[in-house]
């Protein structure tokens, strides 16, 4: 999602300020991309301090899409199908399984 991809992309920001392309069509185009992945981030974060450490113990955001209730997958409504797992590792694994195949042929 967008954390990996901002995850991906910020060496190559950070490169470019560092070298100072500041004002380089490059780094306005990567400095879009985050402007927009950060267009509904807002809200509060509490934050307990101890012995030079920081760790969150609540948080909240109106544009939040945690949801209890579909989170515990307990008695989420039918919103959520544990069978759709399934489908989705076997997409995920769809290239390893074809690299595999092609592999066993070249031997």
């Amino acid at each position: 999602g967008e954390a990996h991809l901002k995850d991906d992309l910020m060496p190559k920001y950070a490169e470019l300020v560092y070298n100072g392309f500041w004002f380089s069509p490059e780094r306005e185009a990567l400095q879009a991309l985050v402007d927009k992945t950060q267009e509904f981030v807002t809200g509060t974060v509490r934050l307990k301090l101890y012995k030079g450490n920081a760790i969150v113990v609540g948080r909240q955001s109106p544009y939040s899409l945690y949801d209890p209730v579909i989170a515990s997958f307990e008695d989420d409504k039918g919103l959520y199908n544990q069978a759709d797992a399934g489908g989705f590792i076997k997409l995920q694994a769809l290239r390893l399984r074809t690299l595999g195949v092609n592999r066993h042929k070249m031997l």
